[in-house]
């Protein structure tokens, strides 16, 4: 299949410089190819994933051990759908950089793969005790969800509390674990308490991330 076709206007300077930093090993020309269909996958991620996934893979063909190139191939590829494919590349990305790489990304792949006993080993290893607090995280709200799909709901409220959710924060992040948590609760057949964090999210759910508001009308 050939490389999908790049916009004239693309432009390199748009991508974080510590990504071109690391492009620098390629040739100039091959770098300035791999930078403008890295910008493009992240332009397509929402919209058009496959297309994006198409963009991830031309990148990769041409920058095959740049860490960073790997990733977002398995980002796009997850964004996709194509599970066995993201957590390939992830991996290989974890390689090629070493640290914990996007570990809640590759537990969730392994969830799409049917493989949720995968998912809870790799929230197990050492690497989850390295995330930062944000990628920890989406970690246990991945966690949380595969003991859900093992029908353990009280053991997906015990995951989603260790992460210690708090009335007072605020952002992305903590309206997600909000969000995990209320769906935890309901799970558990918790309704009442469910009740309390589908309202304490869309308190705080300014970008509208969730559809906490369509689960609170449903639990009622």
């Amino acid at each position: 299949m050939t490389d999908p076709d790049i916009p004239e206007e693309v432009d390199i300077n748009d991508l974080d410089p510590l990504v071109l930093q690391d492009l620098k090993s390629l040739s100039k020309e091959n770098s300035e190819t791999v930078a403008k269909h890295m910008i493009m996958a992240a332009t397509w991620m929402d919209d058009d994933p496959k297309l994006a996934l198409r963009h991830a893979r031309a990148a990769k063909d041409r920058a095959g051990r740049v860490a960073i190139a790997r990733e977002v191939n398995g980002i796009a590829a997850y964004r996709a759908g194509e599970w066995k494919e993201a957590l390939a590349e992830l991996r290989a990305a974890r390689r090629i950089s070493g640290g914990p790489g996007m570990l809640a990304v590759m537990a969730d792949c392994e969830r799409g793969l049917g493989r949720p006993e995968k998912a809870l080993e790799l929230g197990r290893g050492q690497e989850a005790k390295e995330l930062d607090p944000e990628s920890a995280i989406e970690l246990a709200i991945v966690l949380a969800g595969a003991r859900l799909d093992l029908n353990q709901p009280e053991s997906a409220v015990v995951t989603i509390q260790r992460a210690q959710p708090d009335r007072s924060n605020r952002g992305v992040s903590a309206c997600r674990l909000s969000y995990a948590y209320a769906n935890a609760l309901l799970a558990a057949g918790r309704k009442d308490e469910a009740r309390e964090w589908f309202e304490h999210t869309i308190a705080i759910d300014e970008g509208d991330w969730t559809d906490a508001v369509d689960r609170l009308a449903e639990s009622k």
